[in-house]
């Protein structure tokens, strides 16, 4: 798969895993799991890029002793899932097109 289409669907996916609630790392890649696999790494990556164009935003909380961060998504990371399902409209169009049979003359 192209790296900047799956960069942007890996994106879209950790704003959908905090969409209806604040979630910590450990949480997200549980949640992703039955669609994804999704290294730590990947993930923080992916939730630093997320924050620095402003779609989520981190708070740190003690849990259990210890301090977990938090991401919670704003206006524009919902907007950006928004405009994701608009796109894969088109998306789905072109996957028609490339995948219907050639007719044979």
């Amino acid at each position: 798969m192209d790296a900047q289409l799956k960069r942007g669907l890996l994106d879209v996916c950790v704003l959908a895993a905090i969409r209806d609630e604040d979630s910590y790392g450990y949480q997200i890649i549980k949640d992703l799991k039955p669609y994804l696999e999704l290294s730590e790494s990947t993930l923080y990556t992916i939730l630093k890029r997320l924050e620095g164009a402003g779609l989520l935003t981190v708070r740190s909380a003690e849990h259990e002793g210890r301090l977990r961060k938090y991401y919670h998504i704003t206006g524009p990371g919902i907007a950006r899932i928004e405009e994701f399902k608009e796109d894969w409209k088109e998306i789905q169009s072109i996957y028609q097109f490339v995948m219907k049979e050639e007719k044979v003359e």
